[in-house]
């Protein structure tokens, strides 16, 4: 079959397109599913490089998120049968990620445990659903599981046109909050704008803490007056230390991640002077990505998708999400 192979740790170049990879074997307790679309995300662009600590069992078919048909059902297996749309909670119980630890999205067949599967609503395409699972499942899980964002909450995004960023931004809207979201281009923050974004902050022209305080005051420690309700902050490094300054008394940052570093300078003060709130979110859980595919079908969400590609060009799409180069998502059509 067809298939994007990592064989070793290295750049966008040590991924091959391959036409002879071999097809999986259905095993009990496991479906074999006929992939119709799969999404990138910036872990991605990690397994490529490598992560220290992370040992990927090389070679391996890479890509996190999937959906498509079922083509083969195992011994074992109840409740599913050949045909079924279905999308794919990429977290393995035993094994760990797809795409990781174990074959990915990235080809047109995936064996996948029948633990994994979530069944897919009419009215959800499978380039919707591909495009959930990391970027729309983490938003949801860190907005709408841990109840963080209420309506008239003032709500900045970094990092927002990505995944999880434009996840955030929408559901965030969708919740009634008032959003700024940073991002890196006057392209992308007109489409930030179309998409409900209120005000919409080139970082690197504007200091998104010092424009904060303009807007909003600065936050005080006596009274509740000044600065935002909300930092959606997973990216860490450099933008850390100015998000604490720009958070009222009483305010939360939402992290879920750190894609500009995980060790930044920190400021104590800051936390236990405006009483702030640090409130982490990890992963998705199978009910966030039934309730985002519910809210899909009642046209009430809609996942940004960047670019779709065709799967022997997925490697160009990996190169889009590396350089920040798209709006949301890249799915691939295997």
């Amino acid at each position: 079959m067809r298939a994007l192979v990592l064989r070793q740790h290295g750049t966008l170049d040590d991924l091959e397109y391959v036409t002879d990879h071999p097809r999986p074997t259905v095993t009990a307790g496991h479906v074999v599913i006929r992939v119709r679309a799969s999404s990138f995300n910036y872990h991605d662009v990690f397994t490529v490089r490598g992560m220290p600590g992370i040992k990927v069992p090389l070679p391996v078919v890479i890509g996190l998120d999937m959906a498509g048909e079922i083509a083969e059902v195992g011994e074992g297996v109840s409740g599913w049968k050949p045909g079924d749309r279905v999308l794919v909670n990429p977290l393995n119980k035993k094994k760990g990620l797809m795409g990781e630890m174990l074959d990915g999205g990235m080809a047109e067949y995936c064996l996948v445990g029948a633990d994994q599967l979530i069944a897919m609503p009419d009215d959800v395409t499978f380039e919707q659903a591909a495009a959930l699972p990391v970027a729309y499942g983490t938003a949801h899980r860190m907005l709408i599981t841990h109840d963080t964002v209420k309506a008239g909450d003032k709500v900045i995004v970094l990092g927002a046109s990505g995944g999880v960023g434009t996840g955030c931004v929408i559901l965030a809207k969708m919740l009634g909050a008032e959003v700024i979201a940073c991002a890196s281009s006057d392209g992308k923050l007109k489409r930030l704008k179309e998409m409900g974004a209120d005000e919409a902050i080139d970082y690197t022209k504007v200091d998104f803490s010092k424009w904060a305080v303009e807007r909003y005051g600065k936050p005080q420690r006596r009274t509740y007056e000044g600065g935002v309700d909300v930092v959606i902050n997973f990216t860490g490094g450099d933008t850390w230390a100015p998000s604490l300054k720009c958070v009222k008394r009483g305010g939360k940052i939402l992290v879920c991640g750190a894609t500009a570093g995980h060790d930044p300078k920190e400021d104590l003060r800051y936390i236990w002077s405006f009483e702030l709130k640090i409130i982490g979110s990890n992963s998705f859980y199978d009910d966030n990505l039934a309730a985002l595919m519910s809210l899909i079908a009642e046209k009430k969400l809609a996942p940004v998708i960047d670019t779709v590609l065709p799967l022997d060009q997925a490697r160009e799409g990996l190169r889009l999400i590396q350089d920040r180069e798209v709006i949301g998502k890249v799915v691939i059509t295997p």
